[in-house]
């Protein structure tokens, strides 16, 4: 089987270019661990450890945490309104785009993240084999909704108990909303400026709306099914 590629090229100001090779695996749609890695100490499982981490005990190192080293340190000068052009580049299209330098980060770690082994992010992993950079609110919650209703017909198929209330998306972005808050603590830490921090919490305003506008967004998104709809009033 051969690894999923994507590409994130960040352009900079003075010219400058930041390349990210991600690889995910076909099968599992993870990341290569980063456990023989040389990380630094606020990558560690307890700095700023999730109140919900339980399914790492015994582990040293956070696993988002360390994918996300990476980029942490490239940008620590940086701050989060420059202007800066990205380029995405997967193996059905490319994508470019101008932008700043916090939304740009924030696409990229809401990848890494879902694909970083973490157990509270592992569920958005189908959206990251798909992944939509610079995704905006509207097209984050078609996209995550769509993703766990699919989730449901597979489990109706294998007699699973089935949730088409989605009370159980509801509660895993109320999870990614702890798991943010810990890793802000992590990255102000590491960052000299700000582009880093405020890119994870404009992720975190993706996470934060589900919850908070459930049924809203719920009967936002119905308008867009009105040809099934119709179609179901006449049978």
């Amino acid at each position: 089987m051969h690894p999923i590629e994507i590409h994130y090229i960040f352009r900079l100001p003075g010219a400058t270019e930041q390349t990210f090779a991600l690889q995910l695996d076909e099968k599992t749609l993870e990341l290569p661990g980063m456990e023989g890695s040389r990380l630094p100490d606020w990558c560690r499982l307890d700095f700023h450890q999730c109140p919900n981490c339980r399914e790492m005990e015994g582990k040293k190192w956070c696993p988002a945490a360390a994918q996300l080293s990476g980029i942490v340190h490239r940008f620590t000068t940086l701050l989060s309104y420059e202007e800066i052009q990205l380029t995405v580049i997967t193996s059905e299209r490319e994508i470019r785009q101008a932008t700043t330098i916090q939304r740009a980060i924030s696409s990229y770690m809401g990848l890494v993240m879902a694909a970083s082994g973490c157990p509270h992010t592992a569920f958005l992993r189908p959206m990251a084999r798909f992944h939509l950079p610079l995704a905006n609110d509207r097209e984050t919650l078609y996209r995550a909704f769509s993703m766990y209703a699919l989730a449901q017909f597979f489990i109706a198929r294998e007699n699973g108990t089935v949730d088409m209330e989605f009370q159980g998306l509801k509660q895993a972005y109320e999870d990614i909303q702890r798991v943010n808050k810990s890793m802000v603590k992590r990255l102000r830490d590491a960052s000299e400026k700000d582009s880093s921090v405020n890119a994870l919490v404009n992720l975190d305003l993706h996470a934060r709306i589900i919850p908070f506008v459930f049924e809203e967004s719920l009967e936002e998104l119905r308008t867009l099914y009105a040809p099934y709809l119709r179609t179901s009033d006449r049978k």
